[in-house]
């Protein structure tokens, strides 16, 4: 479990993180979510102990992380996938970290061939594509059997038979009870592999919620409406408040009304209705409304 209480993290007059508090809890795919600037990675490196926070506390597992005798078996982490020496081998790479925690050489073998790398073990780092390295940093988070995995960006470079293996491993180490972190701007991902999400925005916290809970309170669906009459239709709709958008001669898209009560309007004013279909919203149409005050960079 990982928990962070009123975190705070301040570079001169910039403050990257804002008294964040949020808890990951295990057993499940926890999504982080932000957009750029707004702390993400700040917050991972002082989960970590990579930067030291100004103010607040973040622990692991009910400690600080530089407090535990063998991190690597606590916490399994990529935040930087190119943090590594060009000019060693995947193999030495993981066996000189496996041998900092007393962990057995065939831990590298394994984990090496739960990557995809057992064919380029003896290949130099430097002459990785971008999509190896990362799949060398999540061999690394493994390495250690640890009870929490935290990825940045995982899926970055990987091609689509790589992000199906991301999701099934991240979903597979859930399920063994792990607490999994993973940041990541690709709601479509984020949208099929994550069950709760933890959302910042200028350092602050957004929303701490699951998926279902967030489309359901921040965005509004929109219903397609189809009607012989779809002009009188429209401005009806229009006078009572919605957004309506025409898709064909004969369809509407209506935002900001139910579909019960474009129905009931529709009665009441003695137009014809052939299609009322409402549309659940997607994840980053919500990601998209919530953060829309909290872009640092347009």
């Amino acid at each position: 479990m990982i928990e962070a209480r009123a975190l705070t993290k301040r570079y001169g007059d910039k403050v990257a993180v804002d008294e964040l508090s949020f808890t990951v809890r295990p057993g499940q795919v926890t999504g982080f979510l932000g957009p750029n600037g707004a702390g993400k990675s700040t917050t991972m490196r002082m989960i970590v102990g990579l930067d030291r926070p100004t103010a607040g506390t973040v622990t692991v597992s009910g400690r600080p992380y530089r407090e535990h005798a063998a991190p690597l078996r606590q916490v399994g982490a990529l935040l930087e996938a190119k943090a590594v020496h060009r000019g060693r081998t995947a193999h030495s790479h993981l066996l000189a970290l496996a041998q900092t925690h007393g962990i057995a050489a065939r831990r590298v073998d394994e984990v090496l061939g739960l990557a995809g790398l057992s064919d380029v073990a003896g290949k130099r780092v430097g002459g990785f594509s971008l999509g190896m390295g990362q799949r060398l940093g999540i061999a690394v988070a493994l390495l250690g059997d640890p009870a929490t995995v935290m990825l940045d960006e995982p899926v970055n470079g990987l091609d689509p038979d790589g992000v199906v293996w991301v999701r099934n491993l991240l979903k597979g180490l859930a399920a063994e009870g792990r607490t999994v972190l993973v940041s990541s701007h690709l709601m479509s991902e984020m949208a099929v592999t994550a069950e709760h999400l933890v959302i910042i925005g200028r350092g602050r916290l957004l929303a701490d919620t699951t998926v279902d809970e967030l489309i359901a309170r921040v965005a509004v669906g929109s219903v397609l409406v189809r009607s012989p009459r779809a002009a009188d239709l429209r401005d009806l709709l229009v006078a009572h408040g919605a957004a309506v958008t025409a898709t064909d001669s004969d369809a509407v898209q209506v935002v900001g009304l139910t579909a019960e009560k474009i129905g009931d309007l529709a009665l009441d004013g003695g137009l014809p209705l052939y299609e009322l279909t409402p549309r659940r919203a997607s994840l980053e149409e919500a990601y998209m409304e919530l953060t829309r005050e909290a872009v640092e960079y347009r």
